[in-house]
């Protein structure tokens, strides 16, 4: 396939999907800051774990900057050991709050303002931020366009004889995002929560609106948002890692199998 036909084969995806499911309502969130913590948590871990992780942090009424920066670290590791990696993840999470702290006077709003380009360079910088994590803070905490690719998208796509599954992260975002900026352009900004959802059984991965799901952003941000979770319902429900059902999935149409 060429490259405008893989950039075709993902605007059909996204179609089909978005027709199926409908909004998914990602980030399930009630502030920037805990998308951030939630970007760094589900390192490694099933999200579930990580909501069971922010639940004992918002219990404790520290999912914010200050709870973070003042609550001692052997503390933070007990609230988000459900997330695995506990050590890991306290220490690091310290040291996004202490960078934002030296660097931009503790405001979140200041350092996701900054330029696209920059700011992902500077999250790139730090420790234990890949440009997954640093994706999912961009688009989901600051509502920059950028696409996240995840597993599930590699998976898929590989699958469907698009791109390999060890196809360089870059490569992949930029087919993605060429792919969906014409599907951007015929749609208005949005708000996720005004729009419908048609029934179905399966929703992907869709989670009830939250503040951060619902706020206002631009076409583009909100299409790059909705295939990311679309794109994860399908991994969750279908494409498993080991052994794929294929069975009522909104993209078996398309897989080369059914198309020879």
């Amino acid at each position: 396939m060429s490259v405008s036909s893989h950039a075709n084969a993902v605007r059909r995806y996204y179609r089909a999907l978005h027709q199926e499911w409908g909004p998914q309502h990602w980030w399930p969130a009630d502030t920037p800051f805990e998308v951030v913590v939630g970007a760094y948590l589900t390192q490694n871990t099933a999200w579930t774990n990580v909501e069971r992780a922010l639940a004992n942090l918002r219990a404790a009424d520290l999912l914010g900057i200050e709870g973070i920066r003042c609550v001692r670290k052997d503390r933070l590791e007990r609230l988000i050991r459900p997330s695995g990696y506990f050590r890991q993840k306290a220490r690091r999470l310290k040291m996004f709050v202490a960078f934002l702290d030296k660097k931009y006077g503790g405001s979140l709003d200041r350092l996701l303002s900054q330029p696209t380009d920059r700011l992902r360079k500077e999250l790139l910088s730090l420790n234990g931020v890949g440009p997954e994590t640093a994706d999912s803070i961009l688009l989901y905490a600051g509502n920059h366009p950028v696409f996240v690719v995840d597993a599930y998208t590699r998976r898929i796509l590989a699958r469907h004889e698009i791109l390999s599954e060890k196809t360089d992260y870059e490569d992949i975002r930029e087919l993605l995002q060429g792919a969906l900026a014409p599907v951007a352009r015929e749609q208005k900004p949005v708000c996720a929560r005004t729009e419908t959802q048609p029934d179905s059984d399966v929703r992907g991965a869709a989670h009830p609106p939250s503040a951060m799901s619902a706020a206002n952003r631009t076409a583009l941000v909100q299409v790059y948002n909705e295939m990311h979770g679309l794109l994860v319902g399908v991994g969750k429900h279908y494409c498993g890692k080991l052994r794929p059902k294929c069975d009522g999935c909104p993209l078996q149409q398309f897989l080369p199998s059914a198309n020879p």
